[in-house]
């Protein structure tokens, strides 16, 4: 549970931050049961790495924590401001 807490907080605290946003796709393709590209986790530092792989290891052995519903949060609203600005941009 620590490390869903660590994502969290990592999300929240900075939404806009490259490393939050591959760190929010891994959690939503993980509860959507779809696909990220390893290479998305990759770009990730060291510390950001090994959070990536904790929160695999969590997830697969308990799918049922109730802070991992408020990380799933957090991650889809990064989701939607990440479109947001990208359709804003298009659209100047």
């Amino acid at each position: 549970m620590l490390a869903i807490k660590k994502a969290r907080k990592l999300i929240e605290a900075n939404p806009s931050d490259p490393a939050a946003q591959i760190i929010a796709a891994l959690v939503l393709a993980l509860e959507s049961e779809t696909t990220i590209s390893v290479s998305q986790l990759y770009k990730l530092d060291d510390k950001r790495f090994e959070l990536a792989l904790e929160i695999l290891n969590e997830w697969r052995l308990d799918r049922h924590y109730a802070s991992k519903l408020r990380l799933l949060d957090s991650s889809s609203m990064v989701q939607s401001l990440g479109e947001m600005a990208a359709s804003e941009s298009r659209t100047i």
